[in-house]
């Protein structure tokens, strides 16, 4: 009987649980923007990360932020270095979420 009693529970725990998660809403629809100063400050942080790991020449350490815009979902945040040997490699661009999450970085802007 105490097995029986058991299986109930857990059936009915198992068929409820789903219907309050989607009662209550997913945490995506109330998602809050980062701000321009946290958006910049997180890609400058990138950035001295990037310099650090090699993958970044050391040329790019002072650059200050060119431009940082939203587009559709995201954060796109540019730097611009002269020193860059290779013309095609003088703009580089960060890309966030709004919520602040890192998504990429790149020379081409997509």
């Amino acid at each position: 009987m105490r097995n029986i009693s058991a299986v109930l529970l857990v059936s009915s725990l198992l068929i409820v649980s789903p219907a309050v998660v989607h009662a209550h809403g997913g945490e995506g629809h109330s998602q809050r923007s980062i701000s321009f100063n946290d958006v910049i400050k997180k890609a400058t942080a990138k950035i001295q990360s990037l310099v650090e790991s090699g993958k970044l020449g050391k040329s790019w350490a002072d650059v200050q932020y060119d431009s940082a815009t939203t587009k559709g979902d995201e954060w796109v945040v540019t730097y611009k270095n002269d020193k860059e040997s290779d013309p095609a490699k003088r703009t580089l661009y960060i890309f966030f979420g709004l919520d602040g999450a890192y998504i990429a970085t790149n020379f081409a802007g997509k």
